[in-house]
């Protein structure tokens, strides 16, 4: 009797401990599905069908604001969260000012704070600049993208802390193999600007070579030439 007592309360001890784990986390289903539905493998995004389905991305903004990372969320779920975020709302200013051709057609588009995520108003630069850039994952900066020609591709599936490590490599492995926004070569290397104006998240505990030799296979010189390229603001479309 003391034996089934004891398997009856571990038994609903595990049931109440997953079920508070799975409240932490997530379910991005429904951006992805708005992904894959509105966004081409190579990162083109259909804005105009996109605004067919305002209403679900709304939504889906809307969980987001139900579900505000909590402190007991693991890393990999508090990132999945915030570059979704990011992508989501860009997505969403974009379309509240759409037809542009450019996001910067939009007056201080990254400081508007029209999204309430939790109890709290957020713009994209805080988003960013105070929580991505914070959490020490530069590969971030090739997830996060601000709806321009020069910027990393839209992935067309939503992160997710279980995958999130593959995705992060795929999508800065996949930036650096674009020769439309990196060149490079053994002896020369002409890179985004991206690593121009973040270049300290790239050489926390390294060199930029070092950060970029891990996601390319091309065996770059330490001596190497940079220069950075022009950035195109041209609309993602």
């Amino acid at each position: 009797m003391k034996n089934i007592l004891i398997f009856a309360f571990t038994l609903i001890f595990s049931l109440s401990f997953g079920t508070e784990k799975n409240l932490q986390t997530l379910d991005h289903a429904i951006f992805n599905s708005l992904l894959q539905k509105h966004v081409s493998k190579q990162g083109n995004v259909d804005y105009q069908g996109f605004k067919t389905d305002i209403k679900k991305l709304h939504t889906y903004i809307e969980l987001l604001s139900a579900n505000h990372p909590k402190e007991t969320w693991s890393k990999n779920e508090k990132l999945a969260y915030w570059i979704n975020a990011y992508n989501a709302l860009t997505i969403d200013l974009i379309l509240r000012n759409y037809p542009i051709k450019s996001i910067k057609d939009i007056k201080n588009p990254w400081e508007q704070r029209l999204w309430k995520l939790g109890d709290k108003l957020y713009n994209l630069d805080e988003i960013e600049h105070q929580i991505l850039r914070k959490m020490n994952e530069p590969r971030i900066h090739f997830a996060i993208v601000c709806a321009s020609y020069s910027c990393p591709k839209l992935q067309n599936e939503a992160f997710t802390s279980s995958k999130l490590e593959e995705q992060l490599s795929k999508a800065t492995k996949e930036f650096l193999a674009d020769k439309s926004r990196n060149i490079i070569t053994k002896d020369e290397i002409k890179l985004s600007k991206i690593f121009q104006w973040f270049s300290k998240d790239f050489k926390q505990n390294e060199s930029l070579i070092d950060f970029l030799i891990l996601y390319t296979e091309v065996k770059i010189s330490p001596k190497a030439k940079k220069s950075y390229l022009d950035y195109n603001w041209d609309l993602n479309e």
